[in-house]
């Protein structure tokens, strides 16, 4: 049996997952909202800006892909984001908008 993912290791792998178009991190942007880690399976709730964004299916990829590195069954679930989110959200990806 394979040893159990830690929480750390986790948090670790995605720290520095950033956003395809804006310069920051998906933690910095608030659409990775929640791990949670039990023996070899990992959940992520994300939190979009928008219902139907294009690049969900990409976001999802960007996170489930180191988690899955580390050996761990990635569970996703995706939520919106809260008005406040959104506007912290929106304030950020104008500040720091790469295209």
């Amino acid at each position: 049996m394979a040893n159990p993912i830690s929480e750390e290791a986790v948090r670790k792998a995605v720290a520095q997952v950033k956003h395809p178009a804006v310069d920051r991190t998906l933690v910095d942007l608030g659409i990775l909202k929640d791990i949670a880690v039990q023996g070899n399976g990992v959940k992520i709730t994300m939190a979009f800006p928008f219902a139907g964004i294009p690049i969900e299916d990409q976001l999802v990829g960007s996170v489930r892909e180191p988690i899955e590195k580390l050996g761990a069954e990635v569970e996703v679930e995706t939520t919106l984001m809260s008005e406040k989110e959104r506007q912290d959200f929106l304030a950020m990806e104008q500040e720091s908008w790469r295209g």
